[in-house]
């Protein structure tokens, strides 16, 4: 095996999409926090150690799911899976990238975030991976815990502390989670079942499913909003959650439509996982934009 596919290899380890998903999430919280532009190498330091955090808790993930992932078509190319990386070396790997990031946080940044940056990765590879992954369909809803800490992490390295915006965009980001996953649970339910993963989409029927990715999708509409009272966001960040947010319902409600009228829905579910992330996207970049045009809208 040549060097640059078994680096290769290390990188998919790091599940890299969900990085930068992630980091999405962390340079506008930081704008918003400093409601201007941070200090560039603030903003640096805060993405590489929450990029090396994000991908240590990748890395034990693989690990961990090893044996569900070589028995799902969707995990088939995985470097575990495939055998690009032994286990032991997956392992090392992610303790490596644990250590190097909570060092980079705390040096780089601040305690907290370094504090914050190993809570993630805690919260991930056991929380997540080791204790609800496998024993609840709600799986995925405290287990998004994890995915949640970004924000934190953001505020934390330009203010020092956490303050209430912080804590609705971490709410936010947790509602987000199981209308943003639970429809892919829904295209992949038979590899779940096959891996033994009580995934809400394995476990439930469509309709149900579909209630689900409804209710938390009104839920989170309804978090993103709470920006404005709680955290003075203007109307740039206001429109721009509304819109989208509705756009966002709107799917949901067609996926539970079609559930309840007994027709496919693997299409409309992939439509609102790709959507989800479409979604955050923009409430995200508005919040970037937002201290910098106009002012609060309360």
């Amino acid at each position: 095996m040549t060097a640059t596919r078994k680096l290769r290899a290390y990188v998919a380890l790091m599940k890299p999409r969900i990085i930068e998903l992630l980091l999405v999430a962390t340079v506008p919280t930081m704008i918003f926090a400093q409601q201007g532009m941070p200090n560039l190498w603030l903003i640096l330091n805060t993405l590489v150690g929450g990029t090396l955090a994000a991908g240590a808790a990748g890395a034990f993930n693989c690990y961990i799911d090893r044996d569900e992932d070589r028995v799902m078509k969707r995990t088939a190319k995985r470097p575990l899976v495939t055998g690009e990386v032994t286990d032991r070396e997956a392992l090392v790997f992610a303790w490596a990238l644990t250590a190097v990031s909570v060092a980079w946080l705390t040096l780089g940044v601040n305690v907290l975030a370094g504090a914050l940056g190993a809570a993630a990765i805690f919260l991930y590879a056991v929380f997540y991976s080791i204790v609800l992954k496998r024993r609840t369909a709600q799986n995925i809803v405290w287990g998004g815990v994890a995915g949640c800490m970004p924000v934190l992490i953001g505020w934390a390295a330009v203010t020092g502390g956490l303050d209430w915006p912080a804590l609705v965009l971490f709410l936010f980001i947790f509602l987000w989670t199981p209308p943003h996953y639970w429809p892919l649970s829904m295209k992949y339910a038979d590899d779940y079942s096959r891996a033994g993963v009580p995934m809400l989409g394995a476990v439930a029927g469509a309709r149900t499913v579909g209630s689900q990715v409804v209710l938390y999708a009104w839920a989170t509409v309804v978090c993103s909003l709470l920006l404005v009272p709680v955290g003075g966001a203007g109307w740039v960040y206001a429109v721009t959650a509304l819109a989208s947010g509705a756009w966002f319902v709107g799917h949901s409600h067609k996926l539970h439509a079609l559930a309840v009228a007994g027709r496919p829905t693997d299409k409309q579910a992939m439509y609102v996982f790709h959507g989800s992330i479409a979604y955050i996207t923009f409430v995200f970049l508005a919040l970037a934009v937002d201290p910098f045009v106009g002012g609060p809208v309360l």
